[in-house]
């Protein structure tokens, strides 16, 4: 059974930092496209950052650029998100998504999905 949980949302102060954490389990998680996407109240989901199987391409939402940082462990099975310099408009439900096809995951199209995590940026 695949299983995606993110953890390390929470509430942070403006210009503060969070690592975001997703434990892939059920399926080849080195095999996979990963992908990190978020979702606020009343907006559609939007995509956030990327990262190929073994970790040397990246790809990253224009607004978050040089603030966030997708990374992945194989042997761990996990994918992070490290974000810096928060803003509010950086508050969501952050959701971790893999794909075994890199044409599909641009076409928004994702095999697994994760429950996610919140992140409140509030002072």
């Amino acid at each position: 059974q695949v299983h995606l949980v993110e953890s390390g949302g929470g509430l942070v102060q403006p210009g503060g930092s969070l690592r975001l954490s997703c434990a892939a389990s059920g399926f080849t998680f080195s095999a996979y496209w990963m992908y990190w996407l978020r979702q606020a109240p009343g907006k559609e989901r939007g995509f956030v950052a990327t990262l190929n199987w073994g970790g040397g391409t990246s790809y990253y939402e224009e607004s978050v650029k040089g603030r966030v940082t997708i990374s992945r462990d194989n042997a761990k099975n996990t994918v992070y998100l490290q974000m810096n310099n928060l803003k509010a408009e950086d508050t969501a439900v952050y959701h971790c998504a893999a794909t075994s096809s890199a044409m599909a995951g641009r076409a928004g199209q994702y095999d697994y999905w994760g429950q996610g995590t919140q992140v409140t940026v509030s002072s």
